[in-house]
């Protein structure tokens, strides 16, 4: 039996063009009314457990109380300002932490709105450190097959097209070169090879650390970042980590890269910065890089500046999102639910359809042979009382650390369940 839709769904949806739907063909969305904690209540009253923390965002689960409080005290003061010749306490004790946090090299932050923004941001400075050392020819930008970097028009250079999202612009971006992660011997030597007759043209390497996200949650080595970090230097190019999906406590460390023990050049940060409840990102450069734009000569800066960079209330939601990593105890939590997730999920691949299971930190994947109908598989799953949405052929699961663990085993036990059901 359906639930009638509350009037504000079906007065406004008339009028909302909602993200990656075809607006023809899809259901209406899901109304909700409240979060709290890992929980999404809808407008009939239901309650689901969130599998995938608002696209990766809420670590902390959703209304913190800390975080509610520290932003309801900043917007008395002062919501926003322009950062154009003009500072607040905020967004300068938010870069000074995160530079702290990064460690060592990383020290200067250029805030934006969003992930794809950042990745921008960090693409346009890679291209200018070159043109400002008298090398104006190195534009190019090796990317991965299987990565994802963000919807705009920069990003989508950068971005497999084989992940089906940006087709209808093929030929309209410039793509940038694409090339196999280097997993093994074999895929090492072939970019090293590649690298031997094309640096001079290229900018950077950008790779996402570890995992690569939105693609497929594709998993790698840290030896790769390794390698990464050996050929950019041995060719003469930067190296950019897109953390914007592992940053903050995923894979089980504060950033993907110290498992690698290395470090990139330019890091590009969001999606938990603020703990899931305002829109930041960061794009944090090296000193190497920083200084690449430090002159006398005004066309060496960095021209670009978002409306709304560094705003205020999203710094300081930031700033008690760190206070809470440092009180609290998140990446042990993140330990216990790659136990939990590995318990969970590991018997989905005995089941008809599954090609792998995997799972590093709090990420949890089923990989399928094939794609499902995804409407009919979040039906079911909503029926199952949890908020699961596929990537194409993968079923995911990016919880809130704070999750329990009886949650956490609600969400895998309906992945299981669903996924042995037989078609209807």
């Amino acid at each position: 039996m359906k639930t009638a839709l509350p009037a504000w769904l079906a007065d406004g949806h008339r009028h909302i063009w909602l993200p990656y739907t075809q607006m023809k063909t899809a259901a209406a969305p899901m109304p909700v009314v409240r979060t709290q904690g890992t929980h999404i209540e809808l407008a009939d009253g239901r309650i689901l457990i969130d599998g995938i923390a608002s696209w990766w965002t809420a670590c902390h689960g959703y209304n913190h109380p800390d975080i509610a409080q520290a932003v309801r005290d900043q917007l008395d003061r002062m919501p926003h300002v322009m950062f154009g010749g003009l500072a607040h306490e905020p967004a300068l004790t938010l870069a000074r932490r995160l530079c702290a946090l990064l460690g060592p090299g990383l020290d200067r932050v250029f805030f934006t709105e969003s992930g794809s923004v950042s990745v921008e941001v960090a693409l346009k400075m890679a291209m200018q450190y070159w043109f400002n050392q008298g090398e104006p020819q190195r534009r190019r930008i090796v990317a991965f097959r299987g990565g994802y970097h963000g919807d705009t028009f920069g990003t989508m250079a950068v971005c497999d097209p084989g992940v089906g999202m940006h087709a209808a612009f093929d030929g309209a971006v410039p793509r940038q070169d694409l090339r196999e992660l280097p997993v093994d011997d074999a895929s090492a030597d072939a970019l090293d090879s590649w690298l031997r007759g094309h640096a001079d043209r290229v900018a950077a390497i950008l790779v996402e650390p570890l995992v690569q996200g939105a693609g497929g949650m594709r998993m790698h080595e840290p030896a790769v970042l390794a390698r990464l970090r050996e050929m950019a230097d041995r060719h003469g190019v930067l190296l950019i980590f897109d953390e914007i999906f592992t940053g903050f406590g995923r894979t089980g460390t504060m950033f993907a890269f110290e498992q690698a023990g290395t470090r990139p050049d330019i890091i590009t940060l969001s999606k938990a910065l603020t703990g899931g409840t305002l829109p930041l990102a960061a794009t944090v450069a090296s000193r190497r890089v920083f200084e690449g734009f430090w002159s006398d000569d005004p066309a060496h800066a960095l021209m670009h500046g978002p409306t709304y960079m560094g705003n205020a209330l999203a710094c300081t939601a930031a700033l008690a999102s760190l206070d809470l990593f440092e009180r609290e105890p998140r990446l042990a939590q993140v330990r216990a639910i790659e136990r939990l997730l590995r318990e969970g999920l590991a018997p989905c691949a005995a089941l008809p359809h599954v090609r792998e299971v995997r799972v590093k930190g709090a990420i949890g994947a089923v990989e399928l042979d094939r794609a499902p109908d995804r409407a009919a598989l979040c039906g079911k799953f909503l029926e199952a009382g949890a908020w699961i949405r596929p990537l194409s052929n993968i079923i995911y699961l990016t919880p809130a650390f704070t999750m329990q663990p009886e949650e956490l085993r609600r969400l895998t036990d309906a992945i299981r369940a669903v996924l042995a059901a037989p078609p209807a």
